[in-house]
C-alpha cells in the first residue's frame, strides 16, 4: 500500500492554503465560512457526481501502486476526495485573485 499519491494531494493542499494565507484571499480573506461552503458543497456536488457516474459505469477505479487501495465505496478511492478538494480550493482561489486582478485593471 503507497501513500504517494494521498501525500501529494495533501501537499498540493497546504501549498494552496500558503497561497491564500500570503495573498489574504478565500479563507483567509476575511471569508472563511463563506468559502468552507462552497469547498464543502461543491465537494459534496462532485462526489454525486461521482456516485452517478460509477452506478452507470461510466466511472471507475484506475489502479495503480501509488494509490493506497482504500476505497470509500465501490470504485471510489479515498484520494478522489482529496482531489476533489484540491480541484475546488485551487479553483476558489484563482478565481478570487482573478477577480482582484481584473478589477484593479479596470480602475486603472
Amino acid at each position: 500500500m503507497s501513500f504517494f499519491y494521498l501525500a501529494a494531494l495533501c501537499v498540493s493542499v497546504l501549498g494552496i492554503g500558503l497561497l491564500d494565507f500570503r495573498h489574504r484571499l478565500a479563507f483567509w480573506g476575511g471569508a472563511a465560512i463563506r468559502s468552507g461552503v462552497i469547498v464543502v458543497a461543491s465537494v459534496a456536488f462532485f462526489l454525486l457526481w461521482d456516485v452517478v457516474g460509477i452506478a452507470t459505469g461510466v466511472f471507475f477505479r484506475g489502479s495503480g501502486p501509488w494509490m493506497t487501495g482504500v476505497l470509500l465505496g465501490p470504485e471510489l478511492p479515498l484520494e478522489e476526495v482529496f482531489f476533489l478538494v484540491v480541484l475546488t480550493y485551487s479553483t476558489l482561489v484563482s478565481y478570487v485573485w482573478a477577480s482582484r486582478v481584473w478589477a484593479g485593471r479596470t480602475r486603472a
